[in-house]
C-alpha cells in the first residue's frame, strides 16, 4: 500500500489544472495590459493548516491496511505450519492405509484454503491501495479548493487578473510571486514555511 508522500500522488494533476491558464493568460497579456500572480501551490499545501492532520489520518489508515493484510498473512502462515506436521506424519513407515488417505484428504483441503487466502490477500491489498490512494486524494481536493479560494479573494482584493501555479511555468520572475502573502493568508511565517528549501 502506497504510503503519504506529501500529496505527491496528485501533484501532477494540481499542476496540469494551470497550464491552460498560463496559456490563456500569456496570449491576452500580448493584447491587454494585466496584472499577474504567481504561488508556489505545493508549498501552501504543504503549510496548509490541515496538512499535519491529513498526513496523520492517512498514515493511521495505512497502518489500519496493513494490519488486516498482516492478519491474512498470518492465518496463512498457520495453515502452511499445520501442512508441514501434516507431512511429517506422512513419512511415518507404520501409518496405515486409511490414516495416509485421510492425511492427503487434509493436505488437498489446506492447499484449497492456501490458494483461496492468497487471492483474498491480493485482492485486499489493491483495495486497501485503491482506498488510499481514493482517500488521499480527496483530502487534498478539500485543501487546494480552500486555497483558491484563498487566492481569488486575494486576487479581487488586489487587483489581480489572474494567479496561477509557478510550478506550471517554464518561467516566471520573482516579481510575480505573491505566496509570502498567500503564506501569511494561512497564518505562516513564509521564513519558517515548511518545504521551502526542499528539491521540486
Amino acid at each position: 500500500v502506497s504510503r503519504f508522500q506529501s500529496f505527491k500522488v496528485e501533484r501532477l494533476k494540481v499542476v496540469k489544472k494551470f497550464v491552460f491558464a498560463l496559456a490563456v493568460a500569456m496570449a491576452m497579456a500580448a493584447s491587454a495590459e494585466m496584472k499577474l500572480g504567481t504561488v508556489d501551490m505545493m508549498l501552501l499545501v504543504k503549510n496548509h493548516p490541515n496538512y499535519d492532520s491529513n498526513k496523520t489520518l492517512l498514515t493511521s489508515t495505512d497502518k489500519d491496511y496493513q494490519k488486516k493484510l498482516e492478519k491474512i498473512k498470518s492465518e496463512g502462515d498457520s495453515l502452511q505450519d499445520e501442512g508441514k506436521k501434516l507431512m511429517d506424519q506422512m513419512r511415518n513407515p507404520m501409518l496405515t492405509a486409511k490414516a495416509k488417505a485421510d492425511i492427503e484428504k487434509q493436505l488437498g483441503d489446506i492447499q484449497q484454503k492456501l490458494i483461496g487466502m492468497e487471492q483474498r490477500y491480493r485482492s485486499e491489498a489493491m483495495r486497501c491501495r485503491q482506498d488510499l490512494q481514493d482517500l488521499e486524494a480527496r483530502l487534498l481536493k478539500t485543501t487546494t479548493d480552500d486555497l483558491r479560494k484563498r487566492i481569488a479573494k486575494y486576487a479581487a482584493a488586489n487587483g489581480y487578473d489572474l494567479i496561477f501555479d509557478s510550478n506550471a511555468a517554464a518561467y516566471a520572475t520573482k516579481t510575480l510571486d505573491v505566496t509570502d502573502a498567500m503564506l501569511k493568508d494561512l497564518g505562516v511565517d513564509p521564513k519558517e514555511a515548511k518545504g521551502r528549501d526542499e528539491g521540486k
